[in-house]
């Protein structure tokens, strides 16, 4: 029996991890944590019987405390809760499935306290991978990525010498605005931008997906969690989302891992990692797909990926601001309250106006998230 902690268990990832652990009895939920979400966080402790839960939004947490009366749960609030919550004593591995940087400072705790991670908090490595990266190392921790993309990678490179790698493809599916000139993507709305043409997730995820700040964000990932430079990193188009990404070695050899756009593969992968489990679901037709297409990505339509390059070069606490600008600036776009381009607009404003802080701490990163928060609603 494993024991796991879920973090983020009423999103996307963490629904789904719910789907892979009903489906597995030798898995066990110790704990869970969620941000607002009372109704699914109740659902859940009532079916997996979690032995603590956490609301981030601690008037949402004393709501479910009274609704969850009848159980012996213990409920928690605030980022103290979600600290309670990723160090569980008797969690084995962590999955972090929160969105945005709010992942950092649990997933840090979690590392000291032993546990193995499974990331799927993107920007804590975009943000802290020069933190969390040395402390997975001084703690001999594993960090099992569950992004479709560096699982990818990470299956790749199983039995592989990691100094041999030569460059890694990541691939991105183009979004649902592949092809269109900014021109064309000037009256883009809420709901066009949330129709991604091949994978299901979360609003904020998607959104990034359309802008491809999303693959820009996943580059500063690999660099981190492989120890590769950022210029060896090439981002693909592969619009079918059959390959997930691949390696190329020194020798010219590229392996790559292949399979549907299924999310519930890589976070399965994790959980079992070094081992595999039969998953249900639909399996690759290469007759019926009949071919896989490439193409670059058009960096001058879609600057986020341009400028996460940049970022990524520059080091420092310069993807803070990078991901801090794109978090504030998405949240604007889906309230509504400014147009598709001008997320990419706002990130660029940011960064301008930044200096770079070389190694920053902990304190410093959320400092700089504030920072870039309180530039552009000055502004926007």
């Amino acid at each position: 029996m494993k024991n796991i902690s879920i973090l983020g268990s009423t999103g996307s990832i963490g629904t789904q991890t719910l789907e892979i652990v009903r489906a597995n009895n030798d898995l066990n939920v110790v704990a869970l944590a969620a941000g607002s979400n009372i109704t699914v966080l109740e659902e859940q402790i009532r079916e997996f019987h979690p032995r603590l839960v956490c609301l981030y939004n601690e008037k949402a947490a004393k709501q479910l405390k009274t609704a969850v009366s009848d159980t012996n749960v213990k409920v928690v609030a605030g980022m103290e809760g979600l600290i309670e919550a990723a160090t569980y004593d008797s969690a084995e591995i962590v999955v972090t499935a929160f969105v945005g940087m709010i992942g950092i400072r649990p997933t840090l705790e979690a590392i000291k306290s032993g546990k193995n991670i499974a990331l799927a908090n993107k920007e804590t490595l975009v943000t802290a991978g020069h933190l969390v990266m040395k402390a997975a190392g001084d703690y001999g921790v594993k960090i099992l990525p569950v992004d479709s993309e560096h699982s990818a990678i990470f299956q790749s490179l199983n039995g592989e010498n990691r100094k041999e790698i030569d460059k890694i493809l990541l691939t991105a599916s183009g979004g649902p605005f592949r092809g269109w000139s900014r021109e064309q993507m000037k009256n883009v709305q809420v709901e066009d931008a949330l129709k991604h043409p091949n994978w299901s997730m979360g609003q904020k995820i998607t959104i990034d997906s359309a802008t491809m700040v999303n693959k820009g964000l996943e580059v500063i990932e690999a660099k981190w969690l492989f120890d590769v430079d950022i210029d060896n990193i090439q981002a693909i188009v592969q619009p079918q989302s059959i390959i997930h990404s691949m390696v190329q070695f020194k020798d010219g050899a590229v392996i790559g891992q292949l399979g549907t756009p299924d999310m519930k593969l890589p976070i399965q992968y994790a959980l079992y990692y070094p081992n595999r489990r039969y998953l249900a679901g639909d399996r690759l037709d290469f007759a019926s797909i009949g071919q896989i297409t490439f193409e670059n990505p058009d960096l001058d339509n879609f600057v986020g990926l341009r400028m996460a390059y940049e970022a990524g070069r520059t080091g420092g606490s310069m993807p803070t601001v990078f991901n801090a600008a794109n978090e504030k600036a998405v949240q604007k776009f889906l309230d509504r309250k400014i147009n598709f381009l001008e997320i990419t607009d706002i990130i660029h404003y940011c960064m301008e106006n930044h200096k770079t802080i070389k190694n920053p701490t902990v304190e410093q990163i959320l400092d700089i998230e504030q920072w870039a928060y309180e530039l552009i609603d000055s502004r926007w």
